[in-house]
């Protein structure tokens, strides 16, 4: 039953309980009303009228006015016989027992088909009345929807409620609402435009690092040496400037993408591997990877970014000289996975979500390699959720952490 009622809008509860409300006065109300008529009608009624005359002979109708023999009064029953004595009082009890029964079913029946009826009215007129008063918060609750589903967040708050009328309790709801809304898009405004010389800030150096690098190859004294070195800082730098752009972009637009390739998370599973090989062997941690085919769609090299950062994660974030990372990939139903799982130390479970955040590290003692700037997880949740998946990850039991990544399978 709470249920039920928890799922009624508030325009119904207030009807419900207007009417509800209103059923109740009427009802005790209309039991008052039985009460006191039905003790007016068991108080002894005294009758006053005219005697009659004692008949003189049979058939003859007793004519008023004059002063009967016997104290008893006469009654004329429907048929038109004169009864007298117990005769007559009985006559008279019968009649009020009539009156009174008749009476109260009018008081009961009747009444209750009214209070129904008016009852029914009345909860009609609070439907209409609550549907005015609320009117005012559902231009709130459309006006949230709409900056809601903006196509990227930040991009929606230009809209404003502009509520009119008196300074009620609405009026100020909806002021506040306003005052929020400008401040976020002021703050959204701010960010953008941080975005836009961040952005500016980053590609000037790696601008500038390939020009150097290109002049360098293109010498005419430079050595095979030296231009297969260049090559390889060249494809080295042309990957930050991808990886930049696509942050970058990413960040601008909200984590909204704007193309997205067929991409399978198994080969992008055995080439992250591939890379963290030599500082996997350094640190002493064995990855194990089980590759197993994942498709979906996104952008390359931000889904490489997402597992790489879990790969490097587990690896720098592990016991050394006996630790391991298990890296794999799969398909479960209209989902696909990327499971990282390492061991360490133990992870408390309140502090786990608090690693997703930007910045935030566990501890130095966790660390085997040069601590990082504490980006990682942020990085690989934005990434996630930008292509409609999400992110999970829990303590393992002896150490260590669990991730998992879940993205939309591609039916392509």
């Amino acid at each position: 039953m709470k249920s039920l009622i928890g799922r009624l809008t508030l325009r119904a509860r207030l009807t419900l309980i207007y009417g509800g409300l209103f059923m109740i006065a009427g009802v005790m109300l209309l039991g008052v009303t039985y009460a006191l008529f039905n003790q007016r009608l068991d108080n002894r009624v005294v009758v006053k009228g005219t005697y009659l005359q004692r008949p003189q002979s049979p058939g003859t109708t007793p004519q008023p006015g004059a002063v009967p023999t016997s104290p008893n009064l006469w009654v004329l029953n429907p048929s038109g016989d004169v009864l007298t004595g117990p005769d007559a009082e009985r006559v008279m009890e019968q009649q009020q027992a009539q009156v009174r029964d008749a009476a109260r079913k009018t008081l009961l029946v009747q009444g209750s088909i009214a209070l129904v009826l008016v009852g029914a009215l009345a909860a009609g007129s609070g439907w209409i009345v609550a549907g005015r008063v609320l009117a005012p918060l559902h231009r709130v609750t459309d006006t949230a929807r709409r900056i809601a589903a903006a196509p990227a967040a930040g991009r929606g708050l230009h809209e404003r409620i502009a509520l009119s009328g008196p300074d009620d309790d609405v009026k100020d709801l909806a002021d506040a609402f306003d005052t929020m809304v400008e401040r976020l898009d002021h703050s959204f405004d701010g960010q953008r435009r941080f975005v836009a010389n961040a952005s500016h800030e980053l590609r000037t150096p790696l601008t500038l690092s390939r020009a150097l690098v290109e002049v360098a190859m293109h010498r005419k004294t430079a050595s095979a040496d030296v231009k297969q070195l260049g090559e390889n800082l060249l494809a080295i730098n042309a990957r930050h400037e991808q990886l930049i752009n696509g942050l970058l972009a990413l960040a601008d637009s909200d984590k909204v993408l704007t193309a997205v390739y067929p991409v399978n998370l198994s080969d992008v599973t055995a080439h992250v591997v591939a890379q963290l090989a030599a500082e996997a062997a350094q640190a002493r941690i064995d990855v194990h990877a089980y590759a197993m085919d994942a498709p979906t769609t996104g952008d390359a090299l931000l889904l490489e970014r997402l597992v790489h950062n879990l790969v490097e994660n587990g690896i720098r974030h592990n016991t050394q000289g006996d630790g391991w990372v298990s890296v794999a990939s799969r398909s479960v139903g209209d989902r696909v996975e990327v499971e990282v799982e390492n061991t360490g130390p133990d992870v408390p479970p309140y502090e786990v979500e608090g690693l997703f955040k930007p910045f935030r590290r566990l501890g130095d003692d966790r660390l085997v390699a040069p601590k990082g700037a504490g980006l990682g997880l942020s990085i690989v949740r934005s990434v996630a959720e930008a292509h409609d998946g999400t992110v999970r990850a829990a303590p393992r039991d002896g150490g260590g952490l669990t991730v998992v990544v879940s993205l939309p399978v591609d039916p392509g």
